[in-house]
């Protein structure tokens, strides 16, 4: 019997849990210290930034909360490694990615606070990125379309989109794939297995020994890597871009790690994973193993730890107060900015409000 087809999924790691470093061959970017530095730094940040958020959730300042906790290397790595120009698809918890494309604290809290002028992010590269997706999967058909465009226009740019373990199994992560491959779109989706699709484990979501070989049907580059290693994720995401922004095609990423907090603030993760598995996973967290690698190069150490956290404390409280401290919309925006001419029924609610409002208003004068 003759083979139609055959293939291989690659595996990527660097470092291993304790931060020791299981391949020689570093790429260029993780041989300059500085800028690894750096990159552990935006990770502590989007650490301390993730603990504030769930703090102002739990003191009622803050809606629901979905906690990035654990996926810091995995997310970090996929924004370092876009350009300025290429567009970026998240979900509803890449705030590593996001801080380093120009996201600012205070609009992922007004997003959270429910003011959607928190997706209007002020600051490039992020002001031409697409605002967070909180219905499953359907920012990469956003992606997949960006992705068009740039071929159309003849643009060497790149779109990006990350989606969960749970969320490959959409049909509009399959949709955006099987496009992207049929016409040689530069798209390069990110699965960041976290093991949990909320309250559902990974292995019982899939048959395949990968999620990253969902992409082969597609024929798109496939590949696995350790999401909880930096230069891991970061190598992947340089390579798959660099392909995209040749013509060379898409590519599927499984960025493996594990979510170590709750789904969301309204959920509680303790109802149905073992304690013992949640230890587990926090002896491979990322910010160890980057740690413990930039102490061994002698670039870092206890008080330049204890500095950064400090300067990350102040830039939090700025950031804090910056959302507290901005004015709620008018109550005519739920209607202003739904149709382009408002009708008549919502005209009508509309001026009802604006009554109500006016005689409140007068109640207090009184």
């Amino acid at each position: 019997m003759s083979i139609a087809a055959k293939f291989e999924i690659e595996y990527l790691q660097y470092l291993d849990a304790e931060g020791k470093q299981v391949r020689k061959d570093l790429p260029a970017f993780a041989k300059d210290l500085d800028h690894m530095v750096e990159l552990y730094k935006l990770m502590l940040s989007t650490r301390v930034f993730d603990a504030k958020s769930v703090a102002l959730q739990r003191t009622g300042k803050l809606g629901t909360y979905a906690s990035c906790l654990g996926h810091e290397a995995a997310h970090v790595g996929i924004g370092s490694a876009m350009r300025p120009e290429d567009v970026y698809a998240p979900s509803y918890r890449e705030y590593g990615a996001q801080l380093y494309r120009g996201v600012q604290p205070r609009e992922v809290y007004m997003y959270w606070g429910g003011d959607e002028r928190g997706n209007d992010y002020q600051k490039e590269p992020a002001r031409h990125d697409f605002a967070w997706s909180v219905p499953i999967a359907t920012q990469c058909l956003h992606a997949a379309g960006s992705a068009l465009a740039f071929k159309i226009r003849g643009e060497k740019r790149v779109a990006v989109c990350t989606i969960g373990d749970g969320g490959s199994s959409k049909g509009d992560f399959y949709g955006a794939i099987n496009i992207a491959g049929a016409q040689n779109l530069p798209l390069v989706a990110v699965i960041v297995n976290n093991q949990w699709a909320i309250s559902v484990p990974r292995k019982i979501q899939s048959g395949a020994p990968t999620l990253a070989q969902k992409g082969i049907a597609a024929g798109l580059y496939c590949i696995q890597v350790d999401g909880n290693d930096i230069i891991a994720v970061r190598k992947a995401m340089e390579d798959a871009l660099e392909r995209a922004r040749n013509g060379e095609g898409g590519s599927v990423i499984e960025a493996v790690t594990y979510r170590l907090g709750d789904h969301t603030t309204a959920d509680d993760a303790r109802r149905y994973r073992g304690e013992q598995e949640v230890k587990d996973a926090w002896a491979k967290e990322p910010m160890k193993r980057l740690r413990n690698w930039l102490v061994d190069k002698g670039v870092w150490d206890d008080a330049k730890e204890e500095a950064w956290k400090a300067e990350c404390d102040e830039w939090m409280d700025n950031e804090v107060n910056a959302y507290l401290e901005t004015k709620t919309q008018p109550v005519t925006a739920m209607f202003d900015y739904t149709f382009a001419e408002v009708p008549a029924d919502l005209a009508k609610q509309r001026d009802y409000v604006l009554s109500l409002e006016t005689q409140l208003e007068s109640k207090k004068g009184h």
